[in-house]
């Protein structure tokens, strides 16, 4: 949103009439409490936990005709005490916002565009590059002899967007396949 001079003017000038008000002895306390509650209000209170890292915060969620309405700290929970970090509080942005990608797209070598892709072509590519990798690094033994059963040239980033549950069975199958090489960036 492009601000001009007459818009800044208007916000500001509406924001030291507000700020006048309260000071004046309007308590705008109820009037706060009455638009948040307009938001939630027929929702269902769903108590979930927070994904992002090892702490798990709880959360509570609402859920008004099927959609997420609401996420916010759960102040009876006593690790949290209502508060969440910066990503947690992001949580419900991340899960409703319109510049979430929900399908998966794909960028040729050398091009400059992404293209969409499904879900069945995306899996089928990642399985058979995968496979080649393996196929063609895959170490047995090492320089002694051992039985060392590894994978070198594949490298695996966690994203602190998966849940703690999610990321072990990742990790025990990237294991499986014999990638050591593993690294997570959820850090609070």
């Amino acid at each position: 949103m492009a601000v001009t001079r007459r818009k800044f003017l208007k916000l500001a000038g509406a924001g030291a009439l507000c700020l006048t008000l309260s000071q004046l002895g309007f308590d705008l306390t109820e009037a706060k409490a009455y638009v948040a509650a307009l938001k939630i209000e027929g929702a269902k209170e769903v108590h979930s936990v927070c994904p992002f890292c090892a702490v798990c915060c709880q959360i509570i969620a609402h859920v008004k005709d099927g959609r997420l309405v609401s996420t916010e700290g759960d102040p009876d929970f006593p690790v949290n005490q209502g508060t969440l970090c910066a990503k947690g509080a992001a949580l419900f942005t991340m899960y409703t916002g319109k510049h979430r990608l929900t399908k998966p797209m794909y960028r040729a070598p050398y091009s400059s565009s992404w293209v969409e892709k499904d879900w069945d072509w995306t899996f089928r590519q990642i399985a058979r590059r995968m496979k080649n990798a393996r196929d063609k690094d895959f170490i047995r033994t090492d320089s002694q002899g051992r039985t060392v059963n590894r994978l070198e040239s594949v490298f695996s980033m966690g994203t602190s967007h998966a849940s703690n549950e999610e990321c072990a069975v990742i990790h025990q199958a990237l294991k499986g396949l014999g990638v050591i090489h593993q690294d997570h960036q959820a850090r609070t």
